[in-house]
This record gives C-alpha cells, structure tokens and sequence, in this order.
C-alpha cells in the first residue's frame, strides 16, 4: 500500500467524486451525499493506493481554533479532516490508518491537533477505530432523536 498526497487534477477528482458516490450509496453515514468539485477543493488530498488503484482518500485543511478551550488554547493551528474513506473490500486491513498516521507526519510542522467529526452509523467501529486504533480522544458527541 502506498500513502501520497496529490494535487487536485481532474483525474484525481474524478476519482475522489465516484468514490463518494460510492459511499453515499452505502448508507452508513447520516446525511452524506456525494462530493461536488466545490467540496474538495481548497483541501489537501491524500490518496491510499494498491496495486495503482485508489483504495482510500482523505482530505482536510489547516484552521485555527476558535471557542474550543476545553481542548486547545484560542487561535491554535489544527488540521480538520473533512473526509476519510476506504472502500469496503479494503477496510480493517490498515488503510485508514495508514492515511491518518501518514497526514500526521505531513502536518505536524504545521498543525499541533488534527480533528474530525464523524456520523457513522456503525458508532462501535468508528469509536473502535478513531479511539482504540488511532489513538484519538473524544472530545464532544452530538446526538439526536426522531420524535416525529
């Protein structure tokens, strides 16, 4: 498996849009809908590859903390992870880590945290793996009820 990051061609995204057809079409995060070109751009890209195919993508950008003193001091520098997918047939063979421990390093000159938000439906794999696997803490849920 091979971590890159890559500039936004059309070829790359391409790529990054079906994969998020892709994953709309899973269902398995509330309220996602595929990317759009306005989506991505202005992120960095980074792509998991195996075999020349992309298996995986993650992409974010540098921010500066505001009213979020319970974990950094104001106007800290962190990198947001917008979105972080592999595709199923290669999932828990360590691609989604690879990708974060990889951001990380490229980061790290830049951003003292990276953070993510996450609406999976699958709450005991996502805590399993962000929490358990890469290390995160959690910081804040946000949680929610169909009453009508």
């Amino acid at each position: 498996m091979r971590i890159r990051e890559t500039e936004l061609t059309d070829e790359v995204l391409s790529v990054l849009i079906s994969m998020s057809e892709d994953w709309e079409k899973e269902n398995n995060t509330y309220g996602y809908r595929r990317n759009t070109k306005e989506d991505i751009e202005g992120n960095r890209i980074f792509l998991a590859e195996e075999d020349g195919k992309c298996i995986g993508y993650l992409f974010g950008h540098l921010r500066y903390s505001e009213n979020m003193k319970a974990v950094m001091p104001e106007n800290t520098p962190y990198f947001e992870i917008e979105e972080l997918y592999v595709i199923p047939s290669c999932r828990s063979r360590g691609a989604g880590r690879s990708l974060l421990d990889y951001v990380s390093k490229e980061v790290s000159a830049e951003a003292e945290y990276i953070l993510l938000s996450t609406a999976s439906k699958n709450r005991k794999a996502i805590l399993h793996f962000y929490i358990e696997e890469a290390g995160m803490e959690l910081w804040s849920a946000r949680l929610f009820k169909k009453i009508r």
